[in-house]
């Protein structure tokens, strides 16, 4: 990826993720969400990963964000009103970023500084062994293809199974509410 290109969607990315901060209108803030998805698919893309750029366009820009947006919409959410602010919730914003930080810090100091293996067709070859010989991803591996959208599904639905299936109810869960809350306000 050129140098430019990553500091460009890189920018977009940060001015999305600040503005859903920023703006008031839940309607803006929400837009703001799909300018950051776009520039994260544009990072995505610029690093090869071609099908998690475009699952995340289709996916996240398209299908999630039209959902918050109806949702948003549906509840009729007007423009909050000015009001004093306290205490309380800024001290708990900025403890949680706090947390936050120690986190990510403590991520970054337990990750190893070393280069991944290139992609040749032994290292691919080679990790075709973790996989059943009989399966898609051991032959594409081995034929010297690497095969991302099998990897990409073998991965999650093997190793994070479990949290894709609490996300889903968590979702689900999420819009009958905003559903009930929102035929509560019309009564």
């Amino acid at each position: 990826m050129p140098f430019y290109l990553f500091w460009l969607f890189t920018t977009v990315m940060l001015i999305g993720g600040v503005s859903v901060i920023a703006f008031r209108n839940p309607v803006s803030s929400a837009l703001s969400v799909v300018t950051c998805f776009v520039g994260l698919a544009g990072l995505f893309i610029g690093l090869s990963a071609f099908f998690v750029g475009v699952i995340q366009i289709l996916v996240y820009t398209g299908a999630v964000m039209v959902l918050f947006l109806f949702i948003i919409m549906l509840l009729d959410l007007k423009d909050e009103e000015h009001r004093t602010n306290k205490i309380a919730p800024i001290a708990t914003g900025l403890v949680l970023i706090g947390i936050f930080l120690i986190q990510l810090f403590s991520v970054i100091a337990d990750t190893p500084n070393a280069e991944s293996p290139p992609l040749d067709q032994a290292t691919l070859s080679a990790a075709a062994d973790s996989y059943p010989q009989d399966s898609k991803i051991a032959t594409e591996l081995k034929e010297g293809h690497l095969p991302d959208v099998h990897l990409i599904g073998h991965t999650l639905f093997t190793q994070y199974n479990l949290h894709l299936q609490i996300l889903g109810v968590l979702l689900l869960v999420a819009t009958i509410g905003v559903v009930s809350l929102s035929k509560r306000q019309t009564e």
